[in-house]
């Protein structure tokens, strides 16, 4: 018994120095995957969540929920479509997002709530939170999928300052029509720690991080600075969902933000285990060592 409580008390000791440099500083995690979809993986992430916010973190928490979406889509008899990993979008489909995404909104917050949190659900519509335009894809216009152009910083402030853990659903306002627009989860979080100067973004995903060779899990890259990343994109090795991914960590890195993380979400406690362990489970692309 006391030595496995002389593990624990080395584990606490591990985590001192991270915990030191965090606190009080803002972190983004955008939300989605396998994650959201068990219940007990859920619960998990919004336990590490809760325990950053009471260690001195800052949390915002950006949520997707594009399988729940495409559920409801399918039920409404429509066939969900995408054209280079965006979902068409047209008004019948745009509803059905509104309503799913506040649907998981509130359940987070809700969460969040009954660990003893103060947790405000907002979507990019509250108080013009994110404006956007709409973004095309290929040069086509696949209905009403927005490209972030704002974010209204002084409301997430307002909102930490004041003890609160923001929510955020990826539906944008139109800067000029002011028309509900569906925003990838990815590039909602990146404009909101850019926005922000948040110390970390980090992304909960349905991998374990950044592969030299995908098929290789013994290749995992644990670390990487920019201008590795960008040459692991130049090279043409990374494809798929990745490319995309990592051009948003470099984007947001090049716009301020210290750290971004790419965690497999399906790993119970997998933030703490980045956060706040030595050896870290995903990958860090970093702007310089942590220590």
């Amino acid at each position: 018994m006391m030595e496995q409580e002389l593990i624990k008390a080395q584990t606490l000791i591990e985590a001192l120095p991270y915990i030191q440099k965090f606190t009080n500083k803002k972190i983004v995690v955008k939300y989605g995957g396998s994650a959201m979809l068990d219940d007990n993986l859920k619960y998990n992430v919004i336990k590490d969540v809760a325990l950053l916010k009471l260690i001195g973190l800052k949390p915002i928490i950006v949520h997707g929920g594009g399988k729940e979406i495409s559920k409801w889509v399918e039920k409404a008899g429509k066939k969900p479509e995408f054209i280079n990993g965006l979902r068409v979008t047209d008004e019948d489909t745009m509803e059905i997002a509104e309503m799913v995404l506040n649907k998981v909104n509130k359940g987070l917050v809700a969460m969040m709530e009954k660990l003893g949190l103060k947790a405000v659900g907002i979507s990019g519509k509250d108080g013009s939170l994110m404006q956007c335009d709409k973004k095309l894809s290929g040069g086509k216009d696949i209905g009403y999928v927005g490209n972030v152009t704002k974010v209204d910083a002084k409301i997430l402030d307002t909102l930490l300052e004041n003890d609160f853990i923001p929510v955020i659903a990826p539906i944008g306002i139109g800067e000029e029509d002011f028309h509900g627009y569906n925003i990838n989860a990815d590039d909602a979080a990146c404009a909101v720690a850019t926005a922000i100067g948040a110390e970390k973004l980090v992304f909960l995903t349905d991998i374990e991080g950044v592969f030299v060779d995908p098929s290789d899990k013994s290749t995992l890259i644990s670390e990487m600075t920019i201008e590795e990343a960008q040459s692991f994109i130049d090279s043409g090795v990374v494809g798929g969902g990745m490319l995309p991914k990592l051009n948003n960590c470099i984007d947001a890195m090049r716009n301020g933000v210290s750290r971004v993380h790419i965690l497999d979400g399906r790993v119970e406690h997998c933030l703490l285990l980045e956060f706040f362990t030595t050896k870290g489970i995903g990958t860090a692309i970093l702007s310089e060592p942590i220590f």
